[in-house]
């Protein structure tokens, strides 16, 4: 072979010369071959990219017959069912109605209740510890009954657990062999249907503090796997096993990562049902102090909030925010879950988003640590094991609130003469994490970060930078990102001390969800504190669809409504597809920390109470219902401190 090496040469150069390779065209030269081989420059724009480019949508908040309160409303679907529904495919409901997502999900936490973990699907099932106890007979008699006695049979075994006479031979317990059995159940779950690139299935629980009924649950997510999940059973809020104060969780959850190099996060419920009790200002509903070590404690455990969900919008309150057209969005405020107590104007601002936020200014003057710097998301807090929070495809909050032509008129829940009306639930919501790809590394780690964002249900895509140079041109682009990320912070950012003679500029763009409404406008929300230490906001609309112009008041015109009730339909010949602008703040003050975030309006579109009357052809039963709603997207913030 090497003797035919000369040879080869020969008849290369020969096939050159006679254009054989490059058939009429004369031997390359030196200059026609310049810039053939770059040294660094790349002619793609997508090449080299470091930074998220895609949004992975999921919920953080999916109970199955697995938590106790589901199952006392029928819920039989389990974890694997759970995470089989949010890939795509195709389950049969609690109620027997056969459901399927428009679309698949890319990740989910089933987030059943640590507290009683697994007590149902034993009942149901007859085990025979179960059957051995009398209590525990009757009412798997009354289950298998069904009808009225399964109602009176479920009231009972929730009446026994919140007036802590319930059974403990039935209970199932931290140490035991039942609660052992439950745990591994629902990380199995996950491991099996986690497909990192594909599907991230997350291990999670829910705490479920509910002192008096104020409900301060949190959301515990972990980013391992069952090797380090499966070390310690999750906590509970009952004495002896766990305890109510979120302090005691934190304490657990630096246990855990101590003990097996692990790492979790927690989410705090959506507040509206806390009776002022979620983002305390001086004392906790536990006589804690709030100074610098709860400040440090919760937002190193809490990056996150769940800002909307089925029970209610968590943004803001129209009492908090009198100037703001559209606070009064899908409003909860019953006070708390058991609705014995009632709500008092001044308790709002210690529930909702909005004021949080605003209350973490105030306590970071006072501390020099902010413990309500949260990133925003959005979850449905679903009882069925479905993550549905499509209008059209709303499969209510518990298994007794599945499709039905009684639903809207049925309460949700009744306590004594309260109660939630079945109209009020909220198909909402999801939550968009833009992450460098679909594992449980990523986007546990983009979490971390707070570049998320809550919508109430449709997955439209928002890009929200913040910096000092932002101009125009740069909202001229298609790629958003490549001068968002070069110029500023993405959502969850901070902005430091600004230079001299310069106001923040934000770069936001919005693209809708092409199974949804158009775009009404985009908006930023700005929180700061005045010199008084006063809390103050004020709402931007910093980009719109149509020839709109803002009128007195600054305030911009209503988008229009094309919604045809009665068929619950409506068209997309106004709004926009899609939004983008540079904004840069006029009022800004250097000296005054401050958080900035978006809000993404769609055009009115049909509710599924309008879905409902629809299909079942039934009347509402009452004026109040509401049958159009414009659904909406929070970016996480992004902050500024001097």
């Amino acid at each position: 072979m090497i003797a035919q090496i000369p040879r080869l040469m020969a008849l290369s150069a020969s096939l050159l010369l006679s254009g054989a390779l490059f058939g009429n065209d004369p031997v390359p030269s030196k200059e026609s071959l310049e810039g053939a081989f770059p040294a660094n420059k790349s002619y793609s724009p997508y090449a080299g990219r470091n930074f998220p480019t895609q949004v992975f949508w999921g919920d953080t908040h999916v109970h199955t017959g697995m938590s106790m309160d589901a199952g006392a409303f029928g819920a039989r679907l389990e974890p694997d069912d759970a995470y089989r529904f949010a890939k795509g495919n195709e389950v049969t409901s609690s109620t027997g109605q056969r459901v399927k997502l428009s679309r698949p999900l890319d990740w989910l936490v089933v987030a059943d209740h640590s507290d009683n973990m697994g007590f149902f699907p034993r009942l149901y099932d007859g085990e025979p510890s179960m059957l051995a106890d009398p209590t525990g007979r009757r009412w798997y008699d009354m289950i298998q009954e069904g009808g009225k006695a399964g109602v009176e049979a479920a009231v009972e075994i929730i009446q026994a657990i919140t007036g802590n006479s319930f059974p403990q031979a039935l209970a199932s317990l931290p140490g035991s062999e039942a609660y052992r059995d439950a745990w591994d159940l629902t990380i199995k779950a996950a491991e099996d249907n986690n497909d990192p690139g594909n599907f991230t299935a997350f291990i999670g629980y829910e705490w479920t503090s509910t002192e008096k009924g104020y409900n301060l649950h949190r959301v515990v997510v972990y980013r391992d796997d069952a090797s380090k999940a499966s070390v310690m059973e999750p906590l509970t809020t009952l004495s002896p096993y766990g305890s109510p104060d979120p302090r005691d969780l934190w304490k657990w959850m630096q246990q855990y990562e101590d003990k097996t190099g692990g790492t979790m996060l927690a989410i705090a419920h959506n507040g509206n049902l806390s009776n002022g009790n979620m983002f305390p200002e001086s004392r906790t509903y536990f006589g804690d102090r709030v100074d610098k070590d709860y400040a440090q404690k919760r937002i190193r455990w809490e990056p996150l909030y769940e800002a909307t969900q089925i029970k209610g919008d968590g943004e803001t309150h129209p009492l908090l925010s009198p100037d703001d057209e559209f606070a009064d969005y899908e409003t909860w405020d019953q006070g708390n879950l058991d609705l014995t107590s009632l709500k008092e104007d001044d308790m709002l601002q210690y529930e909702y988003a909005r004021s949080g936020l605003q209350i973490g200014l105030q306590l970071e003057q006072d501390l020099g640590v902010n413990p309500y710097k949260f990133g925003l998301v959005g979850a449905t807090d679903t009882h069925t094991g479905l993550s549905t929070a499509e209008e059209e495809n709303f499969f209510g909050k518990h298994s007794g609130a599945e499709p039905s032509p009684g639903r809207v008129s049925h309460p949700m829940a009744k306590v004594g003469d309260k109660e939630y009306t079945g109209w009020g639930m909220v198909a909402s919501g999801y939550q968009g994490i833009w992450a460098s790809e679909n594992t449980r590394e990523a986007l546990f780690d983009a979490m971390m970060r707070k570049e998320t964002y809550a919508t109430t249900g449709p997955r439209m895509l928002v890009r929200f930078f913040g910096g000092w140079d932002f101009v125009d041109a740069d909202a001229k682009g298609r790629l958003p990102a490549d001068i968002g990320y070069l110029k500023g912070v993405p959502m969850g950012g901070d902005l430091k001390k600004a230079p001299d003679g310069k106001a923040p500029s934000f770069l936001v763009a919005a693209l809708k969800d092409p199974l949804s409404g158009n775009l009404d406008r985009i908006q930023i929300v700005k929180g700061w504190v005045d010199g008084r230490g006063n809390r103050q906001e004020k709402v931007y609309d910093v980009a719109w669809s149509g020839d709109r112009q803002p009128g007195p008041g600054g305030k911009l015109p209503p988008v229009g409504n094309t919604v045809d009730v009665a068929n619950a339909t409506w068209t997309n010949t106004i709004g926009s597809t899609e939004l983008i602008s540079v904004w840069a703040d006029p009022d800004f003050d250097p000296k005054v920390s401050a958080f900035y975030y978006v809000r993404v309006l769609e055009i009115p579109t049909p509710r599924w109470t309008a879905y409902e009357a629809k299909r079942f052809n039934i009347e509402m039963p009452s004026p109040d219902v509401p049958m159009t709603t414009q659904e909406r997207a929070y970016t996480s913030p992004i902050w500024y401190t001097p």
